[in-house]
């Protein structure tokens, strides 16, 4: 039982530092280089969307990774597995107060009523987001290593 935990664990934890890198380095750098305001739109519209989704995914590895550090008290890599906890909460906090408030101001957003500073706000977001990603990829990494 504690295998299955593990491969789902690290599976859910690795698909969303896919998808939260594809975001920083390929999503974000496409949408900004269409033309006119439709970067813009599709950041909104790609606001709604991940908005919607990524709260479940971050509590969902995390709580995973918690079950599976509770689980496997006594077993080897277990400390590895609690580290990778915590940069996960930490993960969360930053969502929560750093990127969830640009993202629900941007997610409104249309060329007619965007406020004057809309690409410097996204910049902070996407500042922010790097930090969030570094930090999944390392909870992630030491996910992985609590199986060796």
């Amino acid at each position: 039982m504690l295998n299955a935990l593990e491969v789902v664990t690290i599976v859910v934890v690795g698909l969303m530092v896919g998808v939260e890198f594809s975001v920083a380095f390929i999503m974000n750098r496409i949408l900004d280089a269409l033309p006119e305001n439709s970067g813009q739109l599709g950041h909104a519209h790609g606001g709604r969307i991940l908005g919607a989704l990524m709260p479940f995914w971050y509590i969902g590895s995390l709580a995973l990774s918690a079950i599976w550090a509770l689980a496997a008290w006594h077993h080897h890599g277990t400390g590895l597995v609690v580290t990778a906890a915590v940069l996960l909460i930490i993960s969360v906090v930053m969502s929560v107060l750093l990127l969830v408030p640009i993202n629900n101001r941007n997610r409104t957003w249309t060329p007619e009523n965007r406020p004057a500073d809309w690409k410097e706000q996204l910049n902070r977001w996407q500042r922010w987001h790097y930090v969030r990603v570094t930090v999944i990829i390392a909870a992630f990494t030491l996910l992985v290593s609590a199986l060796a």
